[in-house]
């Protein structure tokens, strides 16, 4: 069974990172791919050097839900991800609980310490980003920043290209 999960996301890496890069002719440094912390703690070593095969063709990892599983900080040491996202279940909450605000802030603190930018999920409000702002959190998501969207359209894919050179 280790064998098939490794032959899966060696073929993954290939097959994503030749094919679909080369047919929409996207940028390898415009694409951030998203892991969470739970899916890259089950095996650490195969997480991190999947993680580091695809960001050395110049791809960026997000580590999601950052905070809610076991024993976070210690995993995140040995995972070479860019980005850490601050789970929603914080960032609702921050404005109202002060133990929500300092996990906030002690993320977006860690993130710093580990040369990692954060990201907030679930921003839903002006005062909630503002907060966010207060603290330095780099990016945020969410409702009150901007609803979902079809991504891949010939406009979107052309101004990804303009946008990346």
């Amino acid at each position: 069974m280790a064998k098939a999960r490794r032959l899966a996301t060696e073929f993954f890496g290939q097959w994503f990172g030749f094919y679909q890069f080369d047919r929409y002719r996207v940028p390898h440094s415009a694409v951030c791919f998203e892991i969470t912390e739970t899916t890259a703690v089950t095996n650490l070593s195969r997480a991190a050097e999947f993680i580091g095969g695809l960001r050395a063709s110049g791809c960026r990892f997000a580590l999601d839900d950052f905070g809610v599983g076991v024993s976070s900080f210690t995993y995140l040491k040995h995972l070479p991800v860019d980005f850490l996202k601050i789970d929603g279940s914080f960032v609702k909450g921050m404005l109202q609980d002060p133990v929500d605000a300092a996990m906030v802030e002690a993320i977006h603190r860690i993130g710093r310490v580990t040369g990692k930018q954060t990201i907030a999920e679930s921003v839903e409000t002006p005062a909630i980003r503002d907060a966010l702002t207060a603290v330095g959190v780099d990016y945020a998501q969410g409702y009150g920043i901007a609803h979902p969207a079809p991504f891949l359209n010939d406009t979107n894919v052309r101004s990804i290209r303009r946008a990346t050179g």
